[in-house]
C-alpha cells in the first residue's frame, strides 16, 4: 500500500517537484543505494540532446519505506495506461544498468570521478516525447540489479511523466523564459561541472570566444578559455577556480581569458556555486571589458590634452606677462640707442651705438615673437614674406642650435617670397621645426647640421622647410606624428602638440605639411603654401607725410618710454608733449596745442589706453582716427579691440619698437589723414 500511496502522492500534488526529495529519499532507502537523480534531456538544435542535472537528490541518511516492486504493479494493475507504457518501454529496452567498469571515455571518467560503482536508469516520457532520465547509483560495491529493483525505478518513472504532463503550465513557461534569458543575454555564460567541464556556452560565449557550442561543451575549462601562462599546477578547471588562495567563486573581479585565436583580452567575472541533485556547478557570468578600458583610456587620454592645454594656456600667460615687463625697458634701449646713433659726433660712438641698438631690436623681435606664438587671435592673413619668417624663427631659435654646437646651413629664395598668410602662426611653424630638429641632434656624434631652404615651387606655390641629419623617423610611427600629444621625445622635453599645432596651422591657411626621409638618414618637414598675384611689395619707408601731423600727444605713466618716443618723434620733426595720467579729454587738450596724433599707453594706473580712446571716439571723433594705441601686451587688449567695428579699432605700436616702427606707423596715420581730408573736399 506504500507503493499506492507514492503514485497518488504524484497523481494528486499540485507541484509534483516538492514531492520528489521525498520520493527519491524512500526510493533510495528501499533499494540500499547511495544516489537517487532525476535528470532533465533538454534538446540541442540539430545536435540530438544533451543530459544536464535537475536539482532532485537524496541523502542516504534519510530513512523511509517502499513497498516491493510487486505490491506496485499489483496495485496499479486497473491503469491501462501504464502497463501498456511499461509494456512498450520494456519492449524498446528502456532500462540501463551496469557497472563503472565496464564504460569508457567521458561517461566512465565522470562516474569515476563520483565514486560510483554501478548504476540502474529508465528513460522519463512526457508529452509522448523523452522528458529525462530517473537513475540510482550504489557507491560502495558493485551489485546486480532484481527484476524488481528495474520494476520498480520504471513504474515510478511512468508515475513522474505522468505528474509532468498534468502539472501547471507555468513551469514550463518558467523553463522557457530561463532558456530565452540565457539565449539572449550579452554576457557570456559559462557553467562548468565538480570536474570542470563546460556543460553550458550561449550564444554570446560563442561570439566572444569564437568557439562552437557543439566543439566546446565537454572539454575542460583550463584548456580551453584560461590563458596558457594561468595554467601550470592546475589539474582542471574547477581546481583554477577555487584557486590558491584566491578562490574565484563566490566574487566578482577582473581578469584575463583567451579565446579561440590565442588572443588574451580583459574580462570582469562573476562566479556563482551551484548545488543541482548531488552535483557541485560553477555559473560563470563574463563581461568583455575591451571596450570599456579603450573609452576609460580615451577619457584619460582627453583629460590629459585638457590638463596640457590648461598647462600651455598657463604658460602663455606667464609669458605674456613677462613679455609685458621687458618691453619697456627695451623700448627705451631700442629708442635711446638709435638717438645716440644720430646724434653721436665720433664714428666709433656710432659703430658702439648701432651695436646697441641692434642687439636692442634683436632682443625686441625674440619678444614680440614669443608673444605671437601665445596669442590666442584666429589667422589673419596679409603679404608676408616667409624669407623674413624664417629669420625671426631663426633668431627666436638661435641660442639652442648655438650653445648645442649646431650648424645652421640657409638657403633663401631671391628677392621676397610672398605669401598669404598670417606671419605670427607661420613663424610659430617653422620655430617648432627647428626645436624639434635640435632636440633630435641631441646626442648625435659628429658633425651636427640643420638646413633651412625657402623655395618656390614650378607652380609658384611658395614654402619652407627645415631638414636635420638626427636618427630621422621610424617608419612605424610617421602616420602618427601629426597626432595630439603624440611624442617619441623623454618625459619633460616635450609635449607632443607641437607637430599637431602645426599641422591646424598650415591647413587653416589651406597649405600642405608633410615629412620626407633624407639619406642617409634624418628628417625633413616641408611647408608648401598657395601662390597670391602679383610680386614683391615695397614698403615705403619715408618720413611723415606733410599732412599736418606735427604735433603729438604722449600718455604714459613710465616717464623713459614716454621720453624715448619723444626723442623718435622729434628727430621726425613732430614735437610732443607728454602726459603721465589722463583725466578727461577736456583737461588734457584745453589750453594746449591741438594734437596732430594720439599716442597712449595701454595699460596705465587708474585708467586704460582702451577707455582713452572710447572717450575721444565719442567727443572727438577726428582725433581718435589718428589715436595709437602702444603696447607690449597685446593679448589683454585683444577683446576689448575685437569689440570696436573694424572701422573704428585704433593703430596699434607694439613695444619695443624701433624707429621703423615708428615711421610705419605715422605714415599709416598720415595717408589716412589725408584719405580723409579728400573726401571732405
Amino acid at each position: 500500500m506504500a507503493a499506492v500511496h507514492v503514485v497518488r502522492r504524484l497523481r494528486e500534488a499540485g507541484d509534483w517537484q516538492r514531492e520528489m526529495d521525498g520520493i527519491l529519499e524512500t526510493m533510495c532507502r528501499k533499494m540500499e543505494c547511495q544516489r537517487g537523480i532525476l535528470f532533465r534531456l533538454r534538446e540541442l538544435p540539430g545536435e540530438g540532446f544533451a543530459q544536464s542535472v535537475a536539482a532532485y537528490w537524496i541523502d542516504p541518511d534519510f530513512g523511509g519505506e517502499l513497498a516491493s516492486p510487486t505490491v506496485i504493479m499489483q496495485s496499479i494493475i486497473n491503469s491501462d495506461t501504464l502497463l501498456e507504457r511499461l509494456q512498450e518501454d520494456e519492449r524498446q529496452g528502456k532500462i540501463f544498468s551496469g557497472h563503472t567498469r565496464d564504460l569508457d571515455g567521458f561517461l566512465r571518467t565522470d562516474f569515476q570521478k563520483q565514486n560510483i560503482k554501478s548504476f540502474l536508469s529508465v528513460s522519463v516520457f512526457a508529452h509522448g516525447h523523452l522528458w529525462g532520465t530517473l537513475a540510482v547509483n550504489d557507491c560502495v560495491a558493485e551489485r546486480a540489479w532484481t527484476d524488481e529493483e528495474e520494476a520498480t525505478l520504471h513504474i515510478i518513472a511512468l508515475a513522474i511523466g505522468d505528474a509532468i504532463e498534468r502539472s501547471p503550465s507555468e513551469a514550463h513557461a518558467s523553463e522557457v523564459i530561463r532558456r530565452t534569458m540565457l539565449q539572449a543575454s550579452l554576457d557570456a555564460i559559462i557553467v562548468i561541472d565538480e570536474a570542470g567541464s563546460i556543460i553550458e556556452f550561449n550564444p554570446a560565449a560563442e561570439k566572444m570566444f569564437g568557439y562552437p557550442r557543439s566543439a566546446i561543451l565537454g572539454k575542460d575549462l583550463l584548456n580551453t578559455i584560461v590563458p596558457i601562462y594561468y595554467r601550470k599546477g592546475y589539474a582542471s578547471g574547477a581546481e583554477y577556480m577555487a584557486g590558491r588562495g584566491a578562490p574565484m567563486v563566490g566574487q566578482r573581479l577582473e581578469t584575463v581569458t583567451q579565446n579561440a585565436a590565442g588572443e588574451i583580452f580583459p574580462i570582469e567575472l562573476t562566479a556563482t556555486e551551484m548545488r543541482v541533485a548531488d552535483r557541485r556547478l560553477i555559473f560563470g557570468s563574463i563581461r568583455d571589458l575591451r571596450e570599456k578600458l579603450h573609452a576609460e583610456e580615451e577619457i584619460n587620454r582627453q583629460r590629459e590634452k585638457l590638463h596640457q592645454n590648461e598647462k600651455m594656456a598657463a604658460m602663455g600667460s606667464l609669458l605674456a606677462g613677462v613679455s609685458h615687463e621687458l618691453n619697456n625697458p627695451l623700448a627705451v634701449v631700442v629708442a635711446q640707442s638709435t638717438l645716440l646713433h644720430e646724434f653721436a659726433g665720433d664714428p666709433q660712438t656710432k659703430v658702439r651705438a648701432e651695436k646697441v641698438r641692434a642687439a636692442a631690436e634683436r632682443c625686441g623681435r625674440i619678444v614680440k615673437s614669443f608673444l605671437s606664438m601665445v596669442r590666442l587671435h584666429p589667422t589673419e592673413q596679409a603679404e608676408t614674406d616667409l624669407n623674413q619668417v624664417m629669420r625671426s624663427a631663426l633668431e627666436v631659435t638661435a641660442y639652442g642650435a648655438r650653445s648645442s654646437g649646431i650648424i645652421i646651413d640657409t638657403d633663401f629664395a631671391t628677392g621676397p617670397l610672398l605669401a598669404m598668410a598670417d606671419a605670427d602662426h607661420i613663424t610659430q611653424v617653422a620655430a617648432n621645426f627647428l626645436i624639434n630638429s635640435q632636440h633630435a641632434l641631441v646626442g648625435i656624434t659628429g658633425e651636427r647640421t640643420i638646413k633651412v631652404r625657402t623655395f618656390r615651387n614650378e607652380r609658384g606655390n611658395p614654402g619652407f622647410s627645415v631638414e636635420d641629419n638626427g636618427p630621422g623617423i621610424p617608419e612605424a610611427i610617421r602616420s602618427r606624428i601629426f597626432e595630439s600629444y603624440f611624442t617619441t621625445k623623454p618625459v619633460g622635453v616635450g609635449t607632443g602638440i607641437g607637430l599637431s599645432i602645426s599641422k591646424s596651422i598650415v591647413e587653416r591657411h589651406n597649405g600642405n605639411i608633410w615629412f620626407e626621409e633624407v639619406e642617409p638618414h634624418g628628417a625633413r618637414f616641408v611647408v608648401q603654401l598657395p601662390a597670391i598675384a602679383g610680386g614683391a611689395a615695397s614698403a615705403g619707408e619715408g618720413p611723415a607725410r606733410s599732412s599736418g601731423l606735427r604735433h603729438a600727444l604722449i600718455i604714459d605713466d613710465e616717464p623713459d618710454v614716454a621720453g624715448s618716443l619723444s626723442d623718435i618723434l622729434e628727430l621726425m620733426g613732430l614735437k610732443s608733449r607728454v602726459v603721465a595720467s589722463w583725466t578727461s579729454a577736456a583737461d588734457v587738450l584745453t589750453g594746449h596745442m591741438p594734437p596732430d596724433i594720439v599716442f597712449s599707453d595701454l595699460r596705465m594706473p587708474g585708467i586704460s589706453g582702451i577707455a582713452i580712446y572710447r572717450e575721444l571716439l565719442s567727443q572727438q571723433p577726428a582725433l581718435a582716427k589718428r589715436f595709437v594705441l602702444v603696447t607690449g601686451d597685446l593679448i589683454g587688449a585683444k577683446a576689448e579691440i575685437e569689440a570696436l567695428p573694424p572701422q573704428q579699432r585704433p593703430q596699434i605700436l607694439e613695444k619695443p619698437f624701433s624707429t621703423l616702427d615708428v615711421r610705419g606707423v605715422l605714415s599709416t596715420v598720415a595717408d589716412e589723414a589725408a584719405a580723409d581730408n579728400g573726401a571732405h573736399i
